[in-house]
C-alpha cells in the first residue's frame, strides 16, 4: 500500500524513498498505462523546478507520447531527434543543461532551459523513455541522473 512521505531534503536519502514509493504503488500492477500515469505523477510531486514530466514509449518507427503531467507535448517524435529520440537511439542517458544548445532540440515547450531523458528497457530493448523538462539552467545533476537512473530500473521491473 502506498504510504505519502516526508522528504528530508537530502537529495540521495530522498530519491531512495521516491524508489521505494514507486515500488509501493507498482507493487502488483500490470497495466503499463497506470505504472506510467503514477510514475509520472510521483515525480512531478517530488521534483522541484521541473514543468514536465512524462513517457515517450517507442511504436513502429518512433517515440509517442505517453503518461505525463504538464502542459500538452509533442505526440510523436522520431528516433534519434532531439533529446528524447538521441537517448532512445543511443540508449544512454541525456543530461542537457542548455537545450537550446542541443543540435535538433525540439521545442515542445517554450518555457523548457534544461532537459534529463533516461531511456527505459525490457527484455534488453529499449521501449521508451522517461523525459523531464525544467525551465531552469542546468537544472539536473550528477545525483539526479543517478537517482532517476534507479528510479527508472525499479520501474522497468514492473514492465
Amino acid at each position: 500500500m502506498f504510504q505519502q512521505m516526508n522528504y528530508s531534503g537530502e537529495k540521495i536519502k530522498d530519491y531512495e524513498l521516491l524508489s521505494k514509493q514507486l515500488e509501493a504503488l507498482s507493487d502488483g500492477e500490470t497495466n503499463q498505462t497506470a505504472l506510467l500515469a503514477n510514475a509520472s505523477s510521483l515525480l512531478n510531486q517530488f521534483l522541484d523546478e521541473v514543468n514536465w514530466v512524462g513517457f515517450y514509449l517507442s511504436d513502429s518507427n518512433e517515440l509517442v507520447l505517453g503518461p505525463f503531467q504538464g502542459l500538452p507535448a509533442c505526440i510523436r517524435i522520431a528516433f534519434g531527434k532531439g533529446v528524447c529520440g538521441a537517448a532512445f537511439s543511443e540508449n544512454k542517458t541525456q543530461r542537457i543543461a542548455d537545450v537550446h544548445q542541443f543540435p535538433g532540440h525540439i521545442a515542445c515547450d517554450a518555457a523548457s532551459n534544461s532537459e534529463i531523458v533516461i531511456p527505459i528497457t525490457s527484455n534488453n530493448e529499449v521501449i521508451g523513455v522517461l523525459d523531464i523538462d525544467s525551465p531552469i539552467y542546468d537544472r539536473f545533476d550528477a545525483t539526479d541522473q543517478e537517482g532517476l537512473e534507479k528510479f527508472v530500473t525499479q520501474l522497468e521491473k514492473h514492465l
